[in-house]
């Protein structure tokens, strides 16, 4: 029986952790699949009508908010990057469940995990099931073959928040005034924003983390009591 309970106690985070990884991966792709197969690169919705909320379609070579590393074999290595990282996060989670972590820090990493994960499926696999999407949405599956091989395709991005756009800066401030200043600019994507939510959630509520300390004992625990020998 005690071994019967050990396992329903780790299995009981694992399947929240799956839940987790598995519902950001839904949500993530099923946006980039609608925007692929709906909107032309470079096309804008406005979200709810707001100005500085839209679906912004554009596509990069894989790292987040839109950044890339030039080139074929920059693609590719950033591709090999990834996988590993997932494997080593997976690993990891799997000993913070044996280790019996608290469910917060366990999220943080699945929020990272999810992301590493929905960017790796776009670099993998939508260059070989995807037309290209200039000038035309993309085609699912097109009878000519995909844009691109294996872990050379293009990863999606679609959220855009200018929340001030095009504003010129005074003339006191030193060496940008007088330009054009927008802000949010970065182009990003649902598996984006679980990378960083993770992260911050690490840093500013997992610190215990950072110094070894998984899952810091209670001082309520009974400590053991020395007792001293008699002699005869």
């Amino acid at each position: 029986m005690g071994s019967i309970h050990l396992n329903c106690s780790v299995l009981k985070p694992a399947i929240k952790v799956s839940l987790l990884v598995f519902l950001i991966l839904l949500i993530d792709q099923s946006l980039k699949f609608w925007v692929k197969t709906h909107m032309v690169y470079g096309e804008e919705i406005y979200i709810l009508g707001l100005n500085w909320a839209r679906l912004h379609f554009v596509e990069n070579n894989g790292m987040a908010f839109g950044l890339s590393l030039g080139g074929e074999y920059g693609k590719l290595a950033l591709s090999l990057f990834r996988i590993l990282a997932v494997l080593f996060l997976i690993y990891y989670l799997r000993f913070l469940i044996r280790e019996k972590a608290s469910f917060g820090l366990l999220a943080s990493f699945s929020l990272i995990l999810a992301g590493a994960i929905g960017n790796i499926l776009d670099s993998a696999f939508y260059g070989l099931i995807f037309s290209t999407s200039h000038h035309a949405t993309a085609t699912l599956f097109p009878p000519e073959g995909g844009y691109a091989g294996f872990l050379h395709g293009m990863v999606v991005d679609m959220l855009y928040f200018p929340i001030v756009e095009e504003k010129m800066l005074p003339d006191w401030i030193p060496f940008i005034s007088s330009k054009p200043f927008t802000f949010f600019r970065p182009v990003f994507n649902i598996a984006d924003s679980a990378i960083t939510v993770g992260v911050v959630s690490l840093i500013l509520f997992h610190r215990q983390f950072f110094s070894g300390h998984i899952h810091p004992k209670s001082k309520s625990e009974p400590q053991p009591i020395e007792t001293a020998t008699e002699e005869a």
